[in-house]
């Protein structure tokens, strides 16, 4: 059987119940290693070569772990850090003078905070289509340096109109990092290590949170007790996009565009390195755009799934990541606490990410865990709403358990990486999951009317009903997929079913592949 050489390899559409012989793991030559150079590349090497098991012991495997974690977790952590701190600084900036010295008047600041998402949302799918098509590695590097320049461009913004362009340019270069970190996670990681390292990297929004908040009022202090040439608010956005372009030219430098063109590994490692991921039945990357996989992830229920619970969960993120400062204030504590006082409540992120992501993996039950964080974030809110005005600590402390709500939406995003197969079809869904993540973004600002502060009451009782509505989608989600796994465990039991060759690296979708197994 002879295919066309300038795809994968394989047909774009493969019937594994019904077709082929029981697999022989392949493995992979160095003539074929030295002339691979894209992902396409490395399921052609595998399938062009069959032979003996790779066998990877656990010292071994352990060893590559390691390496992996070095090299690529560190980068990933401080870029997603700086991307979270991007889109909090209007929020610093709105106490530090941005509103007067840009003349925001009625609800420019709620557009503002909005505008980044109608950015955002504009370029989510073509960027994941980028992702697919062009060196991801290079192409994120790219996004992550266009995205510093033109947040440090905000400092020289002095009217409404240049504030909204800049802001929906920014939202257009930060659409590539979330689906691109999540598309690297799968790539480097095995599903039972993706959740733990997507709440790693994504934890690093409370990092940020935590060090903007300390330099924000460091910032504020310094410049209300000694005269500078520029206002604060300004300082602030020089500083943090000059950061991110530096970044982002260290992130160009570290992280390869897949295993056989990563310097830091030697040649035998990197063999192995893809042979150690083959238990994702994913591969490691297909650049070419298939249609039939489109249509299945657009049919598919799980899908709309995700898509609704980005949408409705977002609805409290857009709001507090924009309003939680101005929040602050009116338990009673004034502009420059407030920068303070934000400050544990990225610590509460960072923890819950981490344990929650470690423990979703070691149980093997990624959405019970991320429950319990919704849970809390529920309580916290009902108690900001009911209890006394006067009680501004316990108040506070409503604010910190928010700050859990995050689980479900990086639990989400992991399985993704982990539960969605077929390049194509996983691009599509991590569009469309964010496009809802944008939608819900753009809605929440507004929910935060000027005319309820400085209590936003109503906006409160709206997050308290969304992440309430949230838990009943995660229980579709777990009932959803415990049930497909049923389906595919009968279709494996039946006697005439057989595994294709290499069947892990034919870019088939879940829903094709019979031995996929949906991670809960």
């Amino acid at each position: 059987m002879s295919y066309d050489e300038k795809t994968t390899g394989f047909p774009p559409e493969v019937e594994p119940a019904h077709s082929g012989n029981a697999v022989r793991h392949g493995s992979v030559s160095e003539d074929v290693l030295k002339h691979s150079h894209d992902a396409d590349e490395a399921m052609k090497a595998f399938a062009g070569h069959t032979g003996e098991i790779i066998e990877i012991d656990e010292a071994t495997n352990k060893r590559l772990l390691r390496i992996i974690d070095f090299n690529l977790i560190p980068i990933m952590c401080i870029v997603y850090g700086l991307n979270y701190l991007d889109k909090t600084t209007l929020s610093y900036a709105s106490i530090m003078g941005l509103k007067k010295d840009v003349g925001l008047v009625g609800n420019d600041y709620q557009w503002l905070g909005s505008m980044f998402y109608f950015g955002y949302i504009a370029w989510e799918y073509p960027t994941n289509r980028l992702l697919q098509r062009l060196p991801i590695g290079k192409y994120s590097a790219a996004c992550v340096i266009a995205w510093g320049l033109v947040l440090s461009c905000f400092a020289a913004v002095n009217s409404f109109a240049g504030a909204v362009a800049i802001r929906f340019m920014l939202g257009v270069c930060e659409a590539a990092v979330t689906p691109g970190f999540a598309l690297i996670t799968s790539q480097w990681y095995t599903r039972k290590e993706q959740g733990a390292r997507t709440g790693i990297w994504f934890s690093f929004n409370g990092w940020a949170q935590i060090f903007g908040g300390l330099v924000a009022y460091g910032i504020a202090k310094g410049t209300a007790n000694h005269q500078t040439s520029i206002a604060g608010w300004k300082i602030v956005f020089l500083l943090t996009g000059l950061l991110t372009v530096v970044v982002g030219i260290i992130f160009l430098f570290t992280v390869p565009d897949n295993q056989l063109n990563a310097r830091w590994l030697s040649k035998e490692d990197r063999i192995l390195a893809l042979e150690r991921i083959r238990i994702n039945q994913q591969g490691v990357g297909n650049k070419h755009f298939k249609w039939y996989q489109v249509r299945e992830a657009l049919l598919d229920p799980i899908t709309w799934a995700f898509f609704f619970y980005a949408l409705i969960a977002d609805i409290p993120n857009g709001g507090i990541s924009n309003f939680f400062s101005q929040l602050i204030t009116s338990f009673g504590y004034t502009a420059e606490q407030s920068l303070l006082y934000g400050t544990p409540g990225g610590a509460v992120e960072v923890i819950t990410l981490i344990v929650g992501g470690w423990l979703g993996d070691r149980l093997g039950n990624r959405i019970l865990v991320a429950s319990f964080g919704m849970v809390a974030s529920i309580i916290g809110m009902v108690l900001i709403v009911g209890l006394p005005l006067d009680n501004n600590k316990g108040r506070l402390g409503g604010y910190y358990m928010t700050q859990a709500s995050a689980m479900p939406f990086v639990a989400f995003l992991s399985l993704i990486s982990s539960n969605i197969a077929g390049y194509t079809k996983k691009t599509t869904v991590a569009a469309i999951y964010l496009i809802g993540y944008c939608i819900g973004n753009i809605i929440g600002p507004q929910t935060f009317r000027p005319k309820d502060a400085p209590r936003y009451v109503p906006a409160e009782i709206v997050i308290i009903c969304c992440w309430a509505v949230c838990l009943g989608i995660m229980a579709f989600i777990y009932i959803w997929s415990r049930r497909q796994n049923t389906l595919k465990a009968r279709l494996r039991a039946q006697p005439d079913y057989t595994k294709l060759e290499n069947q892990e690296f034919l870019d088939l979708t879940d829903r094709e592949n019979a031995e996929f197994v949906y991670s809960l």
